[in-house]
C-alpha cells in the first residue's frame, strides 16, 4: 500500500465524528489535510488536537456548492453528510443535496487533480435487510419514499455516481460501506443508540429502547473504522467494501453493557419503533479481510470504556 508521507488529502466533513479521527490519523502519518466542513453537524473542537499543526487547514464551506483546491491533491475522502436519524430527518433536503451535488463536487476535485476518491457510504444502503450478514453483493431492501430514504437513497445515489465517474471518466474511486461506528466525539444529542444510552445512564435516567429492543446492531470502535478507511484509501480496490464489526448485539444487550460500564442498574422505557428502522444489521467483512487485510481489533467493551472516559471529560455531570 502507498505511503501517506508527504501526500495531501481533502476530507469533506472532516470536523465530524469519524472525519476528525480520520484527519488526526492522516496527519500522524505525515499527510497534509485540507478539511472542508460547513459545521452543519461537525464541531471545530473536534479538531482541537490539530489546531497548531501546519499539516491541517480548515475551510468552512458547504460542499453542495462547487469548490476547488489550488495545491496538488492525492486523495479526496467524502464524508460530508448528516449521519444520525435525528440530523437527517431534521435536514432532509440538505441530506439529499450533500449526497448528490456534494458528492459530484468532491468527485470533480478528485478528477481535476487525478486523485484517488474515497466515498464514505453506509450500511443503510442495505435498508432493512432480508439477508444476514450483509455482503457487498446484496442490493438491499430500501423504502425509497419513507422518512429514512433521504439518507439511504442519497448514499445509494452517491455510490452510483462514484461508480459512473470511475467507468466513464476513469477517476480512481473507492466506496466504503461503514457500519455502526462509535467512540469519542459522538454528540450527546446525536440520537444514535450509544450516545443516547451513555447520556441517560450517567444521568440516572431509564434507557430509551425503540420497540422490543431485539433489533440488532454491530458496533465498530472508531479507531478500527478509521483503519479500514485508510486501508481502502491506500489500496487500489474500487469497492464497495464493508467496514464494520461482526459481533451482532441486540439493542437491549447494548443497553446492558452501557449500564454495566456506568455502574448503574439497568432500567428501560420503551417507545414506538421508528418507521423503516432496520431489524438486523451485521456486515460480511470477508472482502475487507482478503483485499485490505483489515478486521476490527478493539472489542465493544474496550471501546465503551474508552468512550466513557472521554465522555466524563467532555460532558461532566452536574
Amino acid at each position: 500500500m502507498k505511503s501517506l508521507q508527504g501526500a495531501r488529502a481533502v476530507v469533506t466533513g472532516g470536523a465530524g465524528f469519524i472525519g476528525s479521527h480520520l484527519c488526526e490519523a492522516l496527519v500522524a502519518q505525515g499527510c497534509s489535510v485540507i478539511c472542508v466542513d460547513n459545521m452543519c453537524t461537525g464541531e471545530p473542537d473536534n479538531l482541537a488536537a490539530l489546531e497548531q499543526s501546519p499539516r491541517l487547514r480548515l475551510i468552512r464551506h458547504d460542499v453542495t456548492e462547487p469548490f476547488s483546491v489550488d495545491e496538488p491533491v492525492d486523495y479526496v475522502v467524502h464524508l460530508a453528510s448528516p449521519a444520525s436519524p435525528l440530523d437527517y430527518l431534521r435536514m432532509p433536503l440538505e441530506t439529499l443535496r450533500v449526497g448528490s451535488a456534494g458528492t459530484e463536487n468532491a468527485l470533480r476535485v478528485a478528477a481535476a487533480h487525478q486523485a484517488r476518491f474515497l466515498l464514505a457510504s453506509t450500511s443503510e444502503v442495505y435498508g432493512d435487510p432480508s439477508q444476514h450478514p450483509q455482503p457487498e453483493s446484496y442490493w438491499g431492501n430500501v423504502n425509497p419514499v419513507g422518512p429514512r430514504a433521504v439518507y439511504d437513497e442519497s448514499k445509494r445515489y452517491a455510490e452510483a455516481l462514484t461508480a459512473a465517474y470511475r467507468r466513464t471518466l476513469g477517476v480512481d474511486t473507492a466506496i466504503a460501506r461503514l457500519f455502526n461506528s462509535f467512540g469519542p466525539r459522538m454528540r450527546r444529542n446525536d440520537g444514535r443508540v450509544v450516545p443516547t444510552f451513555i447520556d441517560q445512564a450517567l444521568a440516572g435516567e431509564p434507557l430509551t429502547i425503540n420497540g422490543s429492543g431485539d433489533q440488532t446492531r454491530s458496533l465498530c470502535y472508531v479507531d478500527d473504522t478509521v483503519r479500514g478507511l485508510l486501508a481502502l484509501m491506500r489500496s487500489t480496490a474500487p469497492g464497495p467494501v464493508n467496514i464494520g464489526a461482526t459481533q451482532e448485539l441486540t439493542v437491549r444487550e447494548i443497553a446492558e453493557l452501557i449500564a454495566g460500564e456506568a455502574g448503574v442498574e439497568l432500567r428501560t422505557v420503551s417507545q414506538q419503533l421508528p418507521m423503516d428502522e432496520p431489524n438486523r444489521r451485521c456486515p460480511d467483512i470477508e472482502m475487507a479481510r482478503a483485499v485490505l487485510g483489515w478486521k476490527p481489533e478493539i472489542s465493544v467493551s474496550e471501546g465503551l470504556r474508552r468512550t466513557f472516559g472521554w465522555w466524563a471529560t467532555a460532558y461532566p455531570q452536574g
